[in-house]
């Protein structure tokens, strides 16, 4: 096999012929109908919010009925009967990164996409799919929310649930399995990022605003302090925000990372939230306020819903001031592009090393401390 960037696949080789990768590319899903809603905060609440709150799971399905009905006044009667267009976007994410993987890997690739929180596209449901077509190597890749650990954990909870229910315990369908985290520090992601800023700018304001009046809010998605020792990806975070705004910092001074928190009781969350992000930047001097979600790659409610709210509160305050509230970076060819190339290397290795055997009968818990304690020395890197 040669790997050059227009890799030539060597077809012939028989041993390789029958090997392939699903790729299980996953995203939360949102409520196409507004039944859905209390089934769909109950899910969040038992993935999400039980990792931060101390709140018994009894209590999960009243709150998500609660919940559903503050969703329905928001989305229906607020928002005119908004339904999210997230599921739509991730589809064509889907659909375009198999494109260009194909392009690479021809049929031995196929990409599927898993909804944290909504059916028929659950990851066990998925993962049944993918080993009813015969696939035997996984890569799974969380591709909504760029940079927090915290999300892509779930998905591999979700992933590891339906994996706990096998048939076979003699050997596991899986013989093969890879990760791809995050990519909150790819330079190509990085450059799209700001370059799609100053595109906008230069598009809407730059001929009515010097440089330094325009502010830049850079939304991540916000995360709790602490959640019961979990890692939340608050690092990974500030370094993407750090980055994209190394790239436009030195022509607009004006910039601020704003998180996307959900505003929980007793929880401590990341700061400056957007809405006190664009207040900080207007008492700075700027007359327009970009908002530019960083920290999702697909549209969701937050970063419609939420952003229009958080700019609408701006506007009563201070309606002199110009406000652009921009897309994440959804289906844009370039972006699936890149996303399809970060899978390629895991992608060359799965289809190249020869299949594990995983036996979960062998599987015991044990608590051993038998006297290896010298050898521990070694284990520092």
């Amino acid at each position: 096999m040669v790997a050059t960037s227009e890799r030539i696949i060597d077809t012939n080789s028989s041993e390789n012929s029958h090997d392939k990768v699903a790729v299980l590319l996953m995203g939360y899903g949102e409520v196409e109908s507004y039944e859905d809603f209390a089934n769909y905060n109950e899910q969040a609440l038992n993935l999400l919010t039980a990792k931060f709150a101390p709140v018994p799971t009894w209590i999960y399905p009243p709150i998500a009925k609660l919940l559903a009905m503050f969703d329905l006044h928001e989305w229906s009667h607020q928002h005119g009967n908004f339904i999210s267009p997230h599921n739509g976007i991730f589809e064509h994410q889907r659909h375009n990164i198999e494109h260009h993987l194909r392009h690479t890997w021809g049929d031995r690739v196929k990409v599927f996409k898993a909804f944290n929180f909504c059916a028929p596209y659950l990851p066990h449901q998925v993962l049944k799919q993918i080993q009813g077509e015969g696939f035997d190597k996984i890569l799974i890749y969380p591709l909504l929310v760029v940079d927090s650990i915290f999300t892509s954990g779930i998905a591999v909870e979700q992933v590891n649930q339906a994996l706990a229910k096998t048939e076979n315990l003699e050997e596991h369908w899986i013989k093969s399995m890879a990760y791809l985290p995050s990519f909150y520090n790819e330079p190509k992601y990085i450059d799209l990022l700001a370059k799609l800023v100053e595109k906008e700018i230069n598009h809407r304001l730059s001929s009515a605003y010097l440089p330094s009046q325009i502010g830049i809010v850079l939304m991540n998605h916000g995360c709790p302090h602490e959640a019961k020792g979990f890692t939340s990806g608050i690092d990974e975070s500030q370094k993407l925000y750090d980055l994209v705004r190394e790239k436009l910092i030195n022509r607009f001074p004006l910039i601020s990372v704003g998180w996307l928190n959900h505003q929980t009781p007793l929880i401590k969350w990341t700061q400056p939230n957007a809405e006190l992000a664009g207040r900080n930047l207007i008492e700075l001097g700027a007359k327009a306020l970009v908002f530019m979600p960083i920290g999702f790659a697909t549209e969701n409610h937050e970063t419609l819903l939420d952003v229009e709210h958080i700019i609408e509160g701006l506007q009563k305050k201070y309606p002199s001031v110009n406000y652009v509230q921009m897309e994440c970076v959804n289906d844009n060819d370039e972006f699936c592009a890149m996303a399809a190339e970060w899978a390629n290397p895991l992608i060359e290795s799965l289809l190249t090393e020869s299949a594990m055997v995983i036996n979960p009968s062998l599987a015991k818990g044990s608590h051993s401390h038998g006297h290896h304690h010298h050898s521990h020395e070694h284990h520092h890197h």
